[in-house]
Order: C-alpha cells, then structure tokens, then sequence
C-alpha cells in the first residue's frame, strides 16, 4: 500500500490524490466504491483533516470523485476518452471500453438549409436537409444529445427507423456506401440548459462540453452535427507531435 512521505516536497495533499487516482486506475476501487472517510484517511496516512479535505475537493473539481450529502465520497463513473487524431464513432468506443452504446431519436425531419446551415455545409439557402436528434447513451446511461444534418441527396430515403435501429455511420456506410475521408470537430465548455440537464440527467449547474463536428467524403460535406456531452462523462486526448 502507498504512503505518505512526509519528508518529499510534493504537497501532502497532493500525495494522497496521487494514491486515489492510483487506486481508481489500478482496479482496486470501481465505479460508484465509497472512498474511506475523512477521519478514516486521516488514521491511515497520519495526516491532517484540512489536508485531506483539500484533496478531496481537488479530485471532485476533477471528476474523479463525487459526493452525495449525507451519506459519502464515491468514485465517479469512468469518463470516456476520445482520441482526436483519428477518425472515431461514438458506438465504437463506447464497445471498446466495454459499454453497449444505444441512441433514441427524439426528432427526426426534413428542413430547408438557412443561410447559417448552407454556409457550414456549403450547400445552397433551401437545399433540403435530414435534420435529426439523438440521445447517446452508454449502459443505458445518457452520455450526450446530438442533433445531425445531412443533405437529402447523399442519403434518399433515409429513415427514423433506421437510425433507431442501426448506428448512423453503421446506415451511412453499408446502406450508401459513404467512404469517410476526414471530420474536423471543435470543443467549447458551455454551461448546460435547463432542458439539456433533464435529458442528460445532469444538474444544470455542471459544465457540459459543447462538440461540433463536420465530416467530409471526398472533400464535400456529408454531416453536420452539434452535441452536448456531460462534462462529467468525457475527456479527450491529444498527442502533439513534432
């Protein structure tokens, strides 16, 4: 078992985070565990009470950790990382990280492009367009509400049926043969509104991450969405190479 090295310059509380995260990671606290109290780790490590609170306030600010009044600290549910330099879907990584990804569609239409639409899109004021929302979720868990545009004559007769039934990159390519080439996404926190929070079941005092995605066959756009991720659920990984 880790301990506490009095003697180090690394900050006591930082040390005890560092044994939690170790912990979370290495499999010896899961999902929903409740971490020892306050005046348990204190007894453990021989620390203070205000070193051990200041390390739990940092693991909840981020996301390791939360707390329910009344009853104790439990380990948050696993947050999902999203490699940005590759191609990814959310049903792919949501099985590889062992989850069954679902999505309910809640709306699902034909709309004319307006003039902001057209100009993202690069599709003419009027061009019709499928224009969908979907409610991600993973273990039955909502995880993020996205609502898609796509042109009309890519994909004719594109159904609701089909998007519930089947993942939209699964329709895309074995229905239409769409070959990817490329998607540029852009990240924005946003606070969460009130009917993003109940769809999510999120408190809309938490920050959720506002995604915005572009994909591309060919060099024409084929996909236009806009999502909202809890901010609890998600991080995502860059490498930055030379």
């Amino acid at each position: 078992m880790r301990g506490i090295d009095k003697t180090s310059r690394i900050p006591l509380y930082c040390q005890l985070m560092d044994i939690v995260i170790a912990m979370i990671e290495e499999g010896n606290l899961h999902e929903d565990d409740q971490l020892p109290s306050e005046r348990e780790l204190c007894e453990r490590y021989d620390i203070s009470r205000s070193t051990v609170r200041q390390a739990i306030q940092e693991l909840e600010k981020e996301g390791y950790i939360y707390r329910v009044h009344g009853k104790g600290t439990f380990v948050s549910r696993e947050r999902f990382k999203q490699d940005l330099l590759k191609f990814y879907s959310f049903t792919e990584e949501m099985k590889k990280s062992g989850k069954t990804p679902s999505s309910k569609v809640l709306d699902f239409k034909i709309g004319e492009c307006n003039e902001e639409l057209a100009r993202k899109m690069d599709l003419n004021v009027g061009d019709k367009i499928y224009i969908f929302t979907r409610l991600r979720l993973a273990d039955n868990q909502p995880m993020m509400v996205e609502t898609s545009h796509v042109p009309c004559h890519r994909f004719p007769n594109l159904s609701r049926s089909e998007l519930e039934k089947y993942a939209m990159y699964d329709v895309f390519t074995k229905k239409y043969d769409v070959k990817f080439t490329c998607a540029e996404e852009n990240f924005q926190p946003v606070l969460t509104r009130e009917d993003e929070a109940k769809l999510l079941n999120y408190s809309k005092k938490l920050p959720s991450m506002l995604i915005e995605r572009i994909t591309y066959e060919n060099g024409t756009i084929i996909e236009y969405t806009k999502g909202i991720a809890r901010g609890d659920r998600f991080k995502y990984h860059v490498v930055l190479k030379k």
